[in-house]
């Protein structure tokens, strides 16, 4: 450690620079227009290495997802800007590229290089889910998508800012690509302020502490991270853990896709082997190996908590992701689905841990955002013609583990966003929520059991609109571990002319035409058990069945 490093400056540093990107994320919650951000915190910022753009801080309330894709992200900010004159002082650089870029084309990523007298210090980068960027449907969450210009406008890294003045015609071209100009301006302005909140936070602390002393703790918080990290998977037996998990389908062709893990630990290292996982497929469950690095370091995020969130995690961890897998795709396969498919790593890295570390792992959550959208034309004289987008995701029940039952209603373990409140829902769309509830037999069985689903009844209140539906688990349900039960599956259903349908994909749909009355219903899974069922308590076990909380276990995974 560097002499100007001592211990109790490195703490001091660390929850400087944390609060510096607490801050930034609580800039744009406050300001942004869009509910995603507003209220559900689909969004991060951080703090990036001047050099590689590794991530070095990361706020608490930000998406863990976005820690991993969004140093990819400020890599492809500094390839951009060496190729047109290099990094400048004032410029603040915007693109969605989800392949490069990681994650999907919603994900808007600002960059913006912080200087000290005149030294480039690091990066400060935002990243935050628009409500609609084009697309063959509204919200972007195509479920038929089979390239990515159908889902959403493409924007390569472009200077959205030039020497600290907007850019009216980059603006111009983004305005043109949504249907909801005023929400675009409204959250591109909020990332913005929070990133100009970022750089008067950067630059008090560096008048009160010399930058070196800065970056030495910087460097010094990495090696630390990477060094428990090693020292963690060490304390585990050496050996090779095999895990597999599929998606329903990639909603084109109704044929299930395998994520498969072969997990080997030696003399603490950690090779995370997913070379037998299905191949790119044409449908927009595809992610980009970027991506896919993130969802690893999600998960492992869960599964060694006390390791800090910088880069140094990924020091320790070898990735073997061929190219041409559904885990690893290339332009322009569509890749608008991400979340369902990184949440099936995250499930296979969780079930393969048990088999080494029981005390570690976790059953598998609800695995599916269940991203619904309802669009239309608003009919009422004061604002006749107006289009609204109703786009929201939603919660189900967590896995069990060691310690104890899974949580209800929880959102995915991808982020550390919240389920949009009814609330928010109805005042702001012509749409009434008939149900908002726990859901009953959804929970996987075992010592302790899986958390509930929810269930959602959606009314439109408007003469018409259009809905679809992007999911999973329809057909594979959440698992448990250590002989727990698996969670109950995904369901969704609509209500048309007064008879029930189910999408023919099961959990993937475009296209339902809905008139005033109609409805659409999610009842979400629950998570897996944790343990023997034998072994619960017996108090409890009679309360799960008289509530009628568990799934049913005669059913099994196809």
């Amino acid at each position: 450690m560097s002499p100007s490093t001592d211990p109790v400056t490195l703490a001091v540093l660390r929850g400087r620079l944390e609060q510096i990107a607490d801050e930034m994320d609580a800039t744009l919650y406050r300001i942004a227009f869009n509910p995603i951000i507003a209220e559900a915190h689909d969004a991060c910022h951080g703090i990036y290495d001047r050099a590689t753009g590794d991530t070095l801080v990361q706020g608490k309330s930000g998406l863990p997802i976005f820690v991993g894709a969004m140093a990819f992200a400020v890599r492809l900010a500094i390839q951009a800007a060496g190729e047109r004159g290099g990094m400048v002082e004032g410029d603040i650089w915007l693109f969605n590229d989800p392949y490069e870029g990681g994650t999907h084309a919603n994900d808007f990523k600002l960059v913006r290089p912080y200087y000290r007298d005149g030294e480039l210090f690091c990066f400060l980068a935002s990243a935050a889910h628009w409500h609609d960027v084009g697309g063959a449907v509204p919200g972007n969450y195509n479920p038929v998508a089979t390239e990515c210009w159908q889902e959403a406008v493409q924007i390569p890294p472009v200077r959205i800012v030039r020497s600290g003045e907007i850019q009216e015609d980059v603006l111009a071209i983004l305005r043109a690509n949504t249907r909801l100009p005023g929400s675009l301006w409204g959250d591109l302005n909020a990332q913005l302020a929070a990133l100009d909140l970022g750089v008067r936070r950067m630059d008090a602390l560096l008048t009160e502490y010399a930058p070196r002393t800065v970056l030495d703790a910087l460097a010094e918080l990495r090696v630390r991270a990477a060094r428990l990290m090693r020292s963690l998977v060490g304390e585990l037996p050496d050996g090779k853990y095999c895990a597999q998990d599929f998606l329903d389908n990639d909603g084109v062709v109704d044929e299930p896709l395998r994520i498969a893990l072969d997990m080997t630990i030696a003399g603490g290292e950690l090779t995370l082997d997913f070379s037998q996982s299905s191949p790119q497929c044409q449908g927009p469950v595809n992610i980009s190996r970027p991506t896919a690095i993130a969802a690893c370091y999600v998960a492992l995020k869960h599964l060694f908590p006390d390791v800090p969130a910088n880069a140094g995690i990924l020091d320790a961890v070898q990735f073997v992701i061929p190219d041409g897998l559904v885990i690893s795709a290339r332009r322009p396969a569509p890749v608008g689905g991400y979340t369902e498919t990184i949440l099936r790593m995250i499930d296979v890295m969780f079930v393969a841990m048990a088999q080494v570390s029981p005390e570690r792992g976790l059953a598998n959550a609800y695995g599916t955002i269940n991203a619904l959208s309802i669009a239309g034309l608003r009919t009422d004289p004061a604002r006749r013609g107006e289009r609204w987008v109703m786009f929201s995701f939603f919660g189900g029940g967590h896995g069990a583990h060691s310690a104890g039952d899974g949580l209800s209603h929880g959102n995915a373990p991808i982020s550390m966003a919240t389920i949009p409140p009814l609330e928010i829902l109805e005042s702001a769309y012509p749409v009434r929520f008939v149900q908002w509830a726990l859901r009953p037999g959804s929970a996987g069985a075992g010592q302790y059991r899986g958390g509930l689903g929810a269930v959602y009844e959606i009314e439109l209140l408007e003469r018409q609109a259009q809905a679809f539906i992007f999911g999973e688990r329809g057909k594979f349900r959440p698992r448990g571990i250590v002989g727990g039960g698996e969670g109950a599956a995904n369901v969704f259903r609509y209500r048309v002319d007064g008879a029930w349908h189910t999408p023919p994909m099961v959990s993937k749909m475009v296209g339902i035409a809905l008139c005033q009355g109609d409805r659409v219903l999610l009842e979400t899974p629950g998570g897996g058990g944790y343990g023997q069922a034998t072994e619960r308590d017996p108090q409890r076990a009679r309360h799960d069945a008289a509530m009628g909380y568990l799934a049913d276990a005669t059913r099994a995974s196809p």
